[in-house]
């Protein structure tokens, strides 16, 4: 296993709203020396979580919602941050009813993805919602949200939709589909 490099210094070199940007200057076991930049949590650190909703055993949910990073409207799962004082389980069931407008009888946590952890700390846990029910929280959303569903063995042709780039939603969904299958909950 590589040896993890020396940090020669850490500094904060930009700060808004919703992104902290970390300079960290490193020295490999090489000797050979980088400046690194990336994006770290706030200081929450309450983490996020994205839940693959099952309306029945091959259907997940899916919403659709402005994404203010490619200015466009994108479908991909409920996600949301984790709320002090919440787990990750009740943060899904919660973001589920707010965005999707259900609640899951069953929860189910399977993993934390990162996005680009070349140069971001921030991680998301994926969590299996089943046997649903309908229920709506008010959420922070500044509109409604359209919400859709695809079948786990159509998720090729969601990779073909326009409206569809979220690579964690889309490596959350295969994940779900192969777990599924691997305990015999599922097949084609």
């Amino acid at each position: 296993m590589p040896q993890k490099p020396e940090t020669l210094e850490a500094k904060i070199v930009a700060k808004s709203r919703l992104f902290t940007v970390e300079q960290v200057q490193l020295r490999f076991s090489n000797g050979v020396e980088r400046t690194y930049e990336r994006l770290v949590n706030k200081g929450q650190g309450y983490g996020a979580v994205m839940v693959v909703a099952l309306k029945d055993p091959r259907t997940a949910l899916l919403i659709e919602e402005y994404c203010g990073g490619t200015d466009d409207y994108q479908l991909s799962l409920p996600k949301g941050l984790v709320e002090p004082g919440e787990d990750v389980l009740d943060a899904a069931n919660r973001e589920l009813m707010e965005e999707a407008g259900y609640g899951a009888e069953r929860l189910e946590y399977l993993t934390h993805l990162s996005l680009s952890p070349g140069y971001m700390s921030q991680r998301i846990a994926v969590v299996l919602a089943r046997d649903l029910y309908e229920k709506r929280l008010p959420g922070d959303e500044p509109e409604p949200i359209r919400v859709d569903s695809v079948d786990l063995y159509a998720l090729a042709e969601l990779t073909e939709r326009d409206t569809f780039s979220e690579g964690r939603a889309l490596a959350a969904l295969y994940l779900v589909r192969d777990l599924l299958e691997q305990r015999g909950e599922l097949s084609r």
